[in-house]
């Protein structure tokens, strides 16, 4: 099991950044690994929501149903992955903070766990998630300002 995380400050009021993380259909925009991505039920995003991708990472495809656990307008959003892979997300999420009118900080992270093979390799997708963390918060950045 491993842990990582990454902040950025975003150039858009806090409800801006998190209506925009909140309807996960918009990963693909700052993540290259996830493919296409659907959610259900269609509508607003809520505890309960389960978001269905198809991802590569490391040239390996899967598909993947990340359920919100916790959405708490405007600074909370927690979710949990229901599928069956080498390596999972049971706990993952965004924290949003104000910082002044027009800017939010934001923070990711993904609690990763190995599931038979995915125990001798967790590791090291811990670590090369972590290397990326910041960037990827940068990536977020970008798309969030670029909605």
């Amino acid at each position: 099991m491993g842990k990582f995380s990454g902040s950025a400050v975003i150039d858009r009021p806090i409800a801006d950044v998190f209506a925009f993380l909140v309807e996960g259909t918009n990963d693909p925009k700052f993540s290259p690994r996830v493919l296409e991505i659907r959610k259900e039920p269609a509508g607003r995003s809520a505890v309960g929501t389960v978001f269905v991708s198809r991802t590569k990472d490391a040239g390996v495809s899967a598909d993947r149903r990340f359920e919100l656990t916790a959405v708490e307008a405007p600074t909370k959003i927690r979710w949990t992955e229901r599928s069956k892979n080498l390596i999972t997300v049971p706990d993952g999420g965004y924290d949003l903070e104000a910082v002044g009118d027009s800017q939010t900080k934001v923070t990711i992270f993904n609690t990763l766990v190995g599931h038979g093979f995915g125990k001798v390799i967790v590791g090291f997708a811990t670590t090369a998630a972590g290397k990326d963390a910041d960037a990827f918060a940068q990536r977020i950045k970008a798309a969030v300002e670029a909605s």
